[in-house]
């Protein structure tokens, strides 16, 4: 049905189909989640599943919600202003919402990276990476633990080799791909279990795109991992599961090959085909 943006699949690409049901386990789970900015409805009602290992790519037109969607599962809406969320955000069972749950404790395991790079500019690439490190439990590790956190995570973020004699440089001296890979890092630097990635090759150039791509294909072994992004091919590239969001709706959630080929709902048809949006 849609040529245009039909996923291209390489032999090793994420495939549901090649894992034994056992492994596919539910790691985060929303149901019935409204997010509010005061009186302004800015998702509604949004229940899906995030499968354990997989890439999950959230599209839709913008202003549709896709990035106050991610910025719930990390309690990061509730930061702004006037924002409330109802609902539940289940994180291996446990409402992330509930009472008595720490935000900060949340934002360890549920990592998030931002469309622009992020770096902080006053710190070093090493410093940069330990950042989380600080509010992590039991307090700051010790020297030799930091260094080899930080070298752990620059290496699975594909950054180490680059930036292994610039440690104590300042991050902004970094391109800008180089930037995003080590807001990457930061992120996963705390271990997480789901990472967060909002447009995250929105303003790269198509080398450092494909680094990133790469990336996200490397660390779905080890995390679950929620892409925003308004590069329908991007995600027919790096996603086992695709949801698209209207107006604060989410539509439909399909794997990748079959929501970008047979998909269920007109509306997810006339927009995956450049009628809207």
């Amino acid at each position: 049905m849609v040529t245009d943006v039909r996923p291209t699949v390489t032999p090793q690409a994420p495939n549901e189909a090649t894992r034994a049901p056992a492994e596919r386990r539910v790691r985060m789970r929303m149901r019935d989640l409204d997010a509010y900015f005061a009186a302004t409805h800015a998702v509604r009602g949004v229940s899906l599943d995030l499968v354990e290992g997989d890439v999950t790519a959230v599209i839709g037109p913008s202003g549709c919600g896709k990035s106050t969607l991610l910025r719930c599962l990390n309690r990061m809406h509730e930061t702004v202003p006037n924002a409330r969320v109802e609902g539940e955000v289940l994180l291996d069972g446990r409402d992330i919402y509930s009472r008595g749950v720490n935000p900060i404790a949340v934002r360890r395991r549920i990592g998030m990276v931002f469309q622009r790079p992020t770096p902080f500019p006053t710190m070093s690439v090493r410093d940069n990476v330990a950042a989380g490190l600080k509010v992590a439990e039991g307090g700051m590790p010790r020297s030799r633990e930091v260094a080899e956190i930080v070298e752990s995570a620059l290496r699975r973020a594909a950054l180490w080799d680059e930036v292994k004699d610039r440690l104590t440089s300042s991050a902004t001296e970094l391109s800008g791909g180089q930037q995003q890979r080590l807001c990457i890092a930061r992120a996963i630097a705390t271990r997480p279990t789901v990472l967060l990635l909002d447009e995250p090759t929105a303003s790269l150039d198509p080398l450092s795109t494909q680094k990133v791509e790469e990336l996200v294909y490397e660390l779905r072994r080890e995390i679950t991992i929620v892409i925003v992004t308004h590069n329908m091919q991007q995600a027919a590239r790096i996603s086992d599961t695709t949801a698209f969001m209207l107006t604060g709706e989410l539509i439909e959630a399909a794997p990748t090959r079959q929501l970008f080929t047979s998909p269920r709902d007109p509306r997810t048809e006339a927009y995956i085909t450049g009628r809207f949006g």
